[in-house]
């Protein structure tokens, strides 16, 4: 079963990915005319240490993040996933599936599949549970470890049956953190720099909970969009409990703020922790290396997909943006079953050999 799952992926790696060299030469040009323009402002230890530069790139994304979102969630939730959606799932897949080489675990992937299945039939966050325990139980490490995470992961089952829906709006501003856990468990590192982005996530959680934005909001009117179609109101109902009041503005823009994040740590953050070199790669480079990993057919399926969700967005940018959270809806659910795979096999099983090195 094994090697003819082996021999599907390889036949799906050959197909050549969307020719994407000539624009990605263009974008190179620009980044080294870039480079050399903020060449004296800019300390060469920035290019040469990995961890200082991914701890300054993150804390400079993740407090602007911060101020747009604290402005203008309205527009941050739907220009978000319109513009960074699809690729954030690309990522999704890369490195949870791809780089630590779940597709070559049958076991694993039924696992997840199964709780993805679950979620999809209307049990939401407890069919991801069990596709969590399930990957636990085939898990590479000891039985103590498995069942110590089975345990977790049973409490968390009876906890979100007892709750009902309440459970699902828990996990779908959680879901965001779990891409931070991630992050912060991918590999070992020399300093503690990675922190300092971590950090300034907490902080600005506390700050949104508390109502810091509510003086953004009014200077900008950022609580209302109507050229997306969607409002505070209409959001309010699948990020808070309550439509009204203040707590449900601030969950809403607390959940702008998570997602940005989200986005951060996926499309800069983990690139920049993953890859054997510790300095940066090219547009082109990256783009082969991306190939490399998911192959062809899943770049051809982004691509078409993202061309129809930009047509979809000039009709109807809100519905747009709900359409892909309906489509994409199955990430979240990974997350949450490697997130657990990870746990329990720790960082050394799921580093790729080159990493590892």
């Amino acid at each position: 079963m094994e090697g003819r799952l082996h021999r599907w992926f390889g036949s799906v790696a050959a197909i050549a990915a969307p020719p994407l060299d000539a624009p990605l030469a263009g974008l190179d040009h620009l980044r080294r005319l870039g480079l050399r323009l903020l060449g004296p402002f800019l300390s060469r230890s920035l290019l040469t240490d990995r961890e200082r530069r991914v701890s300054v790139l993150g804390s400079v994304l993740i407090v602007t993040a911060f101020f747009l979102t604290a402005s203008f969630p309205v527009v941050m939730l739907v220009l978000g996933p319109l513009v960074w959606g699809i690729p954030h799932v690309i990522a999704d897949v890369r490195y949870l599936v791809a780089r630590p080489g779940l597709h070559r675990r049958p076991l694993v992937l039924a696992a997840i599949g199964v709780g993805i299945l679950g979620a999809g039939l209307g049990f939401g966050v407890r069919g991801g549970l069990v596709g969590a325990a399930l990957a636990l139980c085939v898990a590479r490490a000891s039985w103590s470890r498995r069942l110590l995470g089975l345990g977790v992961v049973g409490a968390l089952f009876a906890a979100a049956q007892r709750a009902g829906w309440l459970a699902d709006l828990a996990f779908a501003h959680l879901h965001n953190l779990v891409a931070v856990v991630i992050w912060w468990a991918w590999r070992p590192r020399k300093t503690r720099l990675h922190l300092v982005p971590i950090a300034l996530f907490a902080a600005g959680t506390a700050l949104l909970l508390v109502g810091a934005a509510e003086p953004l909001l009014a200077w900008s009117r950022g609580a209302e969009a109507p050229w997306t179609g969607l409002g505070m109101r209409y959001l309010s109902w699948s990020l808070s409990p309550k439509p009204t009041g203040p707590l449900a503005e601030r969950l809403v823009v607390l959940y702008a703020f998570a997602q940005a994040t989200h986005y951060i740590v996926w499309l800069r953050l983990m690139p920049e922790d993953d890859r054997p070199s510790k300095t940066p790669r090219s547009y082109r480079q990256s783009f082969r290396a991306l190939a490399g990993d998911i192959g062809g057919l899943i770049l051809w399926l982004s691509a078409i997909g993202a061309l129809a969700l930009i047509v979809w967005a000039f009709f109807g940018p809100g519905a747009a943006r709900d359409g892909y959270l309906r489509l994409a809806f199955f990430h979240g659910h990974l997350e949450l079953a490697a997130g657990a795979l990870l746990w329990a096999e720790g960082r050394r099983a799921w580093s790729p050999p080159e990493a590892a090195a």
